[in-house]
């Protein structure tokens, strides 16, 4: 159900996993993330207020944050700029498989955490609900089985059979590995950037490197790089006046022209469609409740 006007929900169901999409100005109201849930923010906010098991939190989320409920639904209130997300349940059989167990394991409540492999899944997802990018139930599985092991051993405490708790699998860059070479990305978005570069920092070879974040994240080195930068410039589109070259050259591009058409297959939007003119600081692109520029 959509979520006023120019509000748009999505919903895809594979085995073992439901994944929701949403865009929507704010609502001055209260939304709600159901039990088991993994989430991740693709937008800017501000003092929001969450409220769960009687416990209230207020504070900023910065795009690419990592959520996380257990059996209790979180409640948010106070979003006051136009916001994105994508929701994650994976299935309780999913859970137990990654688990070794016969009880499905409860999800540690997160809060603005930052996750690569949550990340990575979370992107192509989006991708997907977009319109932009086709995920069949082949890789719709590997995602799957990938962030459930993942969950299960960083996030609820179990480690997955055959593994020591925090350990990667084989063939898979570790968490501390992983949050390094993420740290790098993030710091620099308007910066040259090479494999060689990360997998320095991932202290491998670049064909190892490559190889292992690929297996670990789900998109290939340069893929991840992109994607952060195309949210670096959304956020940018949608909170400042700079102007569309000025975004494209702050995340890395010297090409405008490339940029957009980047941008475009990244978003499913034309860098135009975010401008704080057409949304007037409160209503998404698509007054008429459609997503501009999206994909068909």
């Amino acid at each position: 159900m959509d979520r006023g006007l120019g509000a748009r929900r999505s919903e895809l169901r594979w085995p073992g996993l439901r994944t929701v999409y949403c865009w929507h100005p704010p609502t001055g109201g209260v939304s709600v993330s159901g039990a088991q849930q993994i989430g991740v923010s693709f937008a800017e906010h501000h003092g929001v207020v969450t409220e769960s098991g009687g416990r209230r939190e207020r504070f900023d989320i910065r795009p690419g944050d990592v959520f996380a409920n257990g059996w209790s639904r979180v409640y948010w209130s106070e979003v006051t700029r136009p916001d994105e997300l994508v929701e994650i349940y994976p299935g309780d059989e999913l859970l137990r498989a990654a688990a070794g167990a016969s009880r499905t394991p409860e999800i540690e409540p997160l809060r603005g955490v930052r996750d690569p492999v949550v990340l990575g899944t979370a992107s192509i997802l989006k991708r997907a609900h977009l319109g932009v990018a086709h995920v069949d139930s082949l890789l719709a599985g590997t995602l799957a089985h990938r962030l459930a092991e993942h969950v299960v051993g960083h996030y609820a405490g179990i480690a997955p059979p055959g593994r020591g708790r925090g350990r990667a699998g084989a063939g898979r860059l570790d968490r501390v590995l992983l949050d390094r070479v993420a740290g790098v990305v993030e710091d620099r978005l308007g910066d040259p950037l090479t494999v060689d570069d990360l997998a320095a920092a991932a202290t491998l070879s670049p064909f190892h490197f490559a190889r292992a974040f690929k297996a670990s994240t789900g998109l290939a080195p340069h893929e991840y790089v992109t994607s952060r930068r195309m949210e670096r410039a959304k956020s940018l589109l949608l909170s400042t006046r700079l102007s569309v070259p000025e975004i494209a050259y702050s995340v890395g591009f010297s090409n405008v022209s490339h940029f957009r058409r980047v941008f475009r297959r990244h978003t499913g939007f034309l860098p135009s469609d975010l401008r704080p003119a057409r949304t007037a600081g409160s209503d998404p692109p698509g007054a008429d409740g459609r997503l501009t520029g999206l994909a068909s």
